[in-house]
């Protein structure tokens, strides 16, 4: 009975412990849900108080705004109340441009003022537009930029959609391209959807850009080293950059130089007239580098005969005349209440938190701005970051299966673009259009790339360090001895070998 009393009394006690145990980590999970529920209440409050230390500029009104406390951040302001928004990872607030962009070309705010930009001595300065002077097919311009060519109505004009791609191609990209020219998408004449391909040098894989050049895509040049600062550098730094990029694509890709006709500046940044002057004068025939502003109806590309009918976003752009030289403008692409910003390439909207149906619709309702309107053509420009988030891509893939089924939208490249732009056919016409007609064009076509492509590792030595790294190559063609750079385009490894005459003045 002793020994029966003793183990009641153990189990007892042991019952008794586990439920004082209980309780105490109850008390605990209890006191650390009201610790979190305090801690998210104070993390709101911060939020809340910062908002409400914001105060929306009465002068300015609707707008974006930079965040004080850091550049990742800024403030859109709707009928006076802030509301905080973040950048895409890896982007910056930029408080000049209302803009997210890199980290090296974004200028943190608050800035008090606009920084005034660069300008030259005015001095042959470019004229407002004359519509009685200037006449296609080799001048086109409008007192707005915002006419269509030829006279057309709206309804008589095709929808062109212009979509272009900046940087190297590789692997990082090479994939998701692929799927938005995924043979299945098509105009109206049952030739598949084209874009243009703003190519620079570094990391760029020449047989894929063989290929993309081969299916009828545009390859143009968007130098060669990305360097910041260009638009402040010389016409030798502009020759290097634009006219030994083409020569690269040449050499590494076998596209020649009369397929090569448009270029883009670094961070669409021009480079005042002198990058116009190489433009003239090495026989390209576009630029695509000029941003315009948050217009309420957008900006038909035109031609540098006269001055550009908007505002310099950048405050690099041409002063002077260029005749026949066109330039694609960079509408801004924004929404009613600029909800995600306003952005000239699109990955630059703060877009990011959206599920692929919003973004989808906030793609329909600042594409329908154009189609509803002067339908000028509407530009999607894109880096690879846009690739990299899913909701984005799924948004743009929901984007175009629409776009597609609408009678007079047509994907095209800039170069085709411009060909309509030259002599404007009505858009009942163009189901039999040549200029337009893939099965006529495709002896022009640059060569089928090969089956097996060289892949090359190639010494590079920037020639501002002192650090020699290898870099990667994949070409049809031998591999160059060195990895090509500027004023080096065969990559021979003769410093200085280049030396580029104008078109102009060769014999």
């Amino acid at each position: 009975m002793a020994a029966a009393s003793v183990k009641m009394t153990n189990v007892s006690g042991v019952r008794w412990y586990y439920h004082c145990l209980m309780i105490v980590l109850f008390l605990l999970v209890a006191s650390f849900d009201t610790v979190r529920s305090q801690n998210n209440d104070q993390r709101k409050a911060k939020e809340d108080n910062k908002n409400e230390e914001f105060v929306c500029p009465i002068a300015t009104g609707n707008g974006n705004y930079a965040d004080p406390a850091t550049c990742k951040r800024f403030y859109q302001c709707v009928d006076g109340y802030p509301y905080v928004n973040r950048c895409p990872s890896g982007l910056y607030f930029d408080d000049v441009s209302k803009y997210c962009t890199f980290k090296n070309e974004a200028r943190c705010g608050p800035v008090a003022t606009t920084q005034a930009p660069i300008t030259e001595p005015p001095t042959d300065l470019a004229v407002k537009c004359d519509p009685a002077q200037c006449q296609l097919p080799y001048c086109f311009c409008s007192k707005d930029g915002t006419l269509i060519p030829g006279g057309h109505k709206p309804e008589d004009t095709p929808q062109m959609i212009l979509m272009t791609f900046d940087g190297a191609v590789n692997l990082n990209n090479y994939e998701h391209y692929r799927k938005v020219f995924n043979h299945k998408r098509t105009n109206p004449n049952g030739c598949e959807i084209k874009g243009t391909f703003f190519v620079s040098h570094e990391y760029s894989n020449y047989h894929m850009i063989q290929e993309l050049a081969h299916e009828g895509h545009e390859i143009a040049v968007d130098t060669i080293s990305q360097q910041a600062g260009l638009e402040n550098k010389g016409y030798e730094e502009w020759v290097a950059e634009m006219v030994g990029m083409r020569d690269i694509l040449k050499h590494l890709a076998n596209i020649s130089k009369s397929e090569v006709v448009g270029m883009r500046a670094p961070y669409l940044k021009p480079g005042r007239n002198t990058q116009y002057k190489v433009l003239e004068e090495f026989g390209f025939i576009y630029d695509s580098s000029i941003g315009a502003p948050a217009l309420p109806i957008p900006v038909w590309p035109y031609t540098l005969d006269y001055k550009i009918p908007h505002e310099c976003k950048s405050g690099t752009c041409p002063t002077k005349s260029f005749p026949g030289v066109w330039e694609v403008p960079l509408n801004t692409h924004y929404v009613e209440g600029f909800e995600g910003g306003h952005c000239p390439y699109l990955d630059q909207c703060v877009l990011h938190n959206h599920d692929a149906e919003d973004v989808f619709e906030w793609l329909q309702e600042d594409f329908l701005r154009y189609y509803d309107q002067n339908r000028a053509p509407y530009m999607m420009p894109f880096h690879t970051n846009w690739f990299s988030i899913k909701e984005l891509e799924q948004g743009l893939h929901k984007f175009l299966n629409w776009a597609v089924t609408l009678p007079d939208v047509w994907f095209v490249t800039t170069t085709q673009a411009l060909t309509w732009m030259t002599d404007p056919k009505p858009a009942k016409q163009l189901n039999n259009y040549e200029p337009w007609d893939c099965k006529k064009n495709k002896e022009n076509l640059p060569p089928a790339p090969c089956k097996l492509p060289n892949k090359c590792a190639l010494s590079f030595k920037r020639p501002e360090s002192n650090i020699t790294d290898t870099r990667y190559l994949e070409t049809c063609n031998d591999c160059p001895r060195q990895y090509p750079w500027l004023d080096d385009a065969s990559g021979s490894g003769i410093p200085g070998k280049d030396n580029y005459v104008p078109d102009n003045v060769r014999k």
